[in-house]
């Protein structure tokens, strides 16, 4: 047998260590034309704001355009009420088949003036027909997380601490996101006591909602479903392969549009990508640049990252 020499076995093992060390999602090559890539397209959307947070579960490649930045956070502060609603089960303060009665009042943070919903606000404007009803904290949560009812998201923060709620989230790693009210308290809006959030805070949660670190299996199991059911498609899951589950949050007010997701690619770990917009008048135009900017994503990292070995048969 052929002995190596000393030179060249020191070049083999150097390989092997670098092998060893690549990632084997998203790709490392790559990330300075996706950043070009995505840069381009926010740049062509006049005036628009954008931060996106993307992060590859398997190997914990992460790219951030700016993450940090501070948005309103429009109905994606649904997601650290959820949690908390789902850690106060796992505890057992709380029954998520206790059924409360569904009104429509409440107080402003700022002076405890009463204000109401309107249901042509309201992207569930059904569960309006039920309110002097009782109804499970449950499907309180499904409608929040589903049809993004700001109904239901108001009559659980009622029954949950917002400041519970904030630390939660920061917790899971969460930074930048401030859970501070419900929705449509008009007198703190004016005096901009609002939710806010960063892509990066946004992404920590979902990361640790995949990975099992924010509750229970079956917490965690019944967190997942509800964000795969999300009913409203037009922004991320718009712009990736049909059929591509996807659990997400969206998120919506004036001029601003919000998705943050996690992404199942067939036969691949799966992916986190957060994407904030504002200063986007029509929503149309937001909901197409989050779609464009996906696609972007999804075209890079499943370009490189090679499917699973299916598991053995049993």
């Amino acid at each position: 047998m052929r002995l190596l020499s000393p030179p060249l076995i020191a070049v083999l093992v150097t390989a092997l260590a670098s092998t060893r060390m690549q990632p084997q999602g998203f790709p490392q090559r790559s990330d300075h034309d996706l950043r070009v890539a995505l840069e381009r397209r926010i740049a062509a959307q006049p005036g628009a704001e954008v931060a996106l947070w993307f992060e590859d579960l398997a190997s914990g490649r992460m790219l951030g355009i700016a993450d940090t930045l501070s948005f309103h956070a429009a109905s994606t502060m649904k997601v650290p009420v959820m949690f908390e609603l789902f850690r106060r089960a796992d505890e057992g303060t709380i029954d998520l088949e206790a059924r409360i009665l569904l009104t429509n009042r409440f107080a402003s943070i700022v002076d405890g003036s009463p204000y109401a919903l309107v249901a042509e606000d309201d992207s569930d404007d059904a569960l309006y027909d039920r309110i002097g009803a009782p109804i499970s904290l449950r499907e309180l949560n499904e409608r929040m997380i589903v049809r993004s009812s700001n109904l239901a998201t108001n009559a659980l923060i009622t029954r949950l601490d917002p400041t519970r709620v904030t630390a939660v989230a920061r917790q899971h790693g969460g930074e930048g996101v401030l859970v501070l009210r419900g929705v449509e308290d008009g007198v703190a809006f004016r005096a901009g006591l609002n939710n806010v959030t960063t892509a990066l805070g946004l992404g920590k949660l979902l990361a640790a909602l995949e990975r099992g670190q924010v509750a229970s299996p079956w917490a965690t199991q019944e967190m997942r479903t509800a964000l795969l059911h999300q009913e409203f498609n037009d922004e991320i899951p718009a712009g990736l392969p049909p059929g591509t589950r996807v659990a997400h949050k969206t998120g919506w007010i004036t001029a601003t549009t919000h998705d943050a997701a996690i992404v199942y690619p067939p036969g691949r770990t799966p992916f986190v990508l957060v994407i904030l917009t504002r200063a986007i008048p029509e929503r149309a135009d937001a909901q197409r640049l989050i779609a464009d900017l996906a696609r972007i994503v999804w075209e890079s990292y499943a370009a490189i990252t090679a499917p699973r070995e299916p598991a053995a048969a049993r």
